[in-house]
């Protein structure tokens, strides 16, 4: 069972969201907070696989109790889901480590959907989000001496996680077992000094890899 925390200020989206999201057996809110300090706080009293995270909230908002989050739980994933469609919170949201942006007027098989590729390790962006952010992460030449201790095999891999492939994509379109992927995956982590496949998408798009 996948267990989802929702934080979220609004007790009618946060009940909407949790009828969306049990619709699919596979998936239970097990937690709801109002605010970003409540998640932190629930997150050290229970296991999570993912937290939905709204941006905008009382006392501390969705962005720094991402950041907590992830420094604390690193296994865990956060999935912003906002009505605010703005380049700087998107920025800041995969500076944060959140595996996807999307905006609240994604239909239920859309959210399940995002819930289930972030777990499996995808990148999910919303279209109209993608569209806005992608020209600023493209800033930076490529790092030769960087892109020199990478092996083939690990470009391919960087260049997939770029496009928003999960772990199984990823071993299914190079023959690999997905145990392979991830021991790929964390030598990249320690060769470009980078903390999540998160960043190793940011990082393949900012260098023109995709």
């Amino acid at each position: 069972m996948i267990r989802i925390l929702l934080a979220e200020d609004q007790a009618m989206v946060r009940q909407g969201l949790k009828m969306m999201i049990e619709t699919d057996p596979g998936i239970e809110v097990t937690g709801e907070a109002v605010n970003g300090k409540q998640a932190v706080a629930l997150c050290e009293t229970q296991a999570f696989d993912l937290i939905i995270m709204d941006i905008r909230m009382p006392e501390m908002d969705g962005l720094e109790a991402t950041r907590i989050i992830l420094s604390r739980w690193p296994k865990c994933k956060v999935l912003i889901l906002t009505t605010f469609n703005d380049d700087e919170y998107a920025l800041e949201a995969l500076k944060s480590g959140a595996c996807g942006y999307m905006l609240k007027d994604a239909d239920t098989s859309e959210l399940i959907r995002s819930i289930r590729s972030c777990l499996e390790g995808g990148l999910v962006l919303e279209d109209q989000v993608a569209a806005n952010i992608m020209p600023k992460l493209i800033k930076q030449p490529v790092q030769e001496k960087v892109l020199e201790s990478l092996t083939p095999r690990e470009l391919d891999i960087i260049c997939r996680i770029g496009e928003g492939r999960s772990n199984r994509e990823i071993s299914d379109e190079l023959a690999l077992s997905v145990g392979t992927v991830k021991n790929h995956i964390s030598m990249i982590l320690d060769k470009l000094e980078l903390r999540d496949r998160t960043q190793i998408a940011i990082y393949a798009i900012r260098h023109g890899l995709v």
